[in-house]
């Protein structure tokens, strides 16, 4: 550790005359392969260790944005070579050791940084969170972080609708039912296999890729079709994830169902409140919460037993 700060001390000395350009970016890799060295030192203690860690890391993002910025790049693209730091900190995730914890938290909040980067371009923000998912999915591979699987079907979902909605793309349906009709096959066939799995592992991704968006649209489409449509979709979700004890087909096309009643009815309901004599609904509202408060223990006992339910569903 000695040894790596004194080189560290005696490059950025020695910078001292170079212009402020070149002095800044020796000064980060000075201080980065200083970093680094501390990582790998042995006989460093394991907290310094992976403070050094994530410190070679952290002064690696920061190269790389300088020299995006360097470049005149577009501050929207400065994403696309960030992603390529906690690209690297997977790839040699197996071999960091003791220190790889804290290198990968600090590829993880790279990685952030690089989707927020992207996020005033909604094409280029596509390609990022796109890019991050693969990245998720490199790291799922090993069997200790396979719940970066989880994030990386997210990005990568999130990728797809950021892409149709950057594409003005007025059906979504169009897109992703070929996505989630494979999906759900390939779900029902992990499942035939290993009947303990997951409904979430096997239908979780392949629904919420069309229920989602679709739902997304429906609430900002003035006509009857799609919300008709994606209702009964919805209901007809939620009965087999009733019969086959299924919870996240339950789930998502419960919740679904329900914010498609309330787009639908709330207008209705506006007009029946707006009809009614004003002290009727805050009375009405009184009533019901003494109703609540007077059978508190019983609804609480509902409410337990719902979860109980609930967590018993594959």
């Amino acid at each position: 550790a000695a040894a790596g700060c004194a080189l560290a001390g005696a490059l950025s000395v020695s910078v001292g005359a170079l212009d402020g350009r070149a002095a800044t970016f020796a000064v980060g890799i000075a201080l980065g392969g200083a970093c680094a060295v501390t990582a790998a030192s042995a006989s460093a203690p394991r907290p310094v260790r992976q403070g050094a860690a994530a410190g070679a890391v952290a002064y690696a993002t920061g190269l790389t944005v300088a020299s995006a910025a360097l470049l005149e790049l577009p501050v929207a693209r400065w994403g696309l070579p960030v992603l390529l730091v906690p690209a690297a900190v997977v790839a040699c995730a197996p071999r960091l050791g003791a220190v790889r914890v804290a290198a990968e938290v600090a590829g993880a909040v790279a990685g952030a940084l690089a989707v927020a980067l992207a996020a005033s371009d909604p094409a280029t923000w596509s390609l990022v969170l796109a890019l991050a998912g693969v990245v998720c999915a490199g790291a799922a591979v090993r069997p200790e972080r396979r719940a970066a699987g989880w994030a990386a079907g997210a990005l990568l979902v999130a990728a797809s609708w950021v892409r149709l909605a950057a594409s003005g793309v007025a059906v979504p349906e169009a897109y992703t039912l070929p996505v989630t009709v494979p999906a759900l096959v390939v779900g029902f066939l992990r499942r035939r296999r290993d009947p303990e799995a997951s409904s979430w592992v096997a239908y979780g991704g392949g629904l919420a890729a069309t229920l989602l968006p679709s739902l997304v649209a429906a609430w900002g489409d003035p006509h009857w079709l799609r919300p008709l449509l994606l209702g009964l979709g919805a209901l007809g979700v939620t009965l087999a994830g009733a019969r086959g004890r299924l919870q996240a087909p339950l789930l998502l096309g419960a919740v679904t169902l329900a914010l498609v009643a309330v787009h639908e009815l709330a207008p209705y309901v506006v007009q029946v409140v707006d009809a009614l004599p004003r002290w009727l609904p805050p009375a009405l509202a009184g009533v019901l919460l003494l109703a609540v408060g007077a059978t508190y223990e019983r609804r609480l006992r509902d409410a337990r037993r719902l979860r109980n339910a609930l967590t018993r569903l594959h």
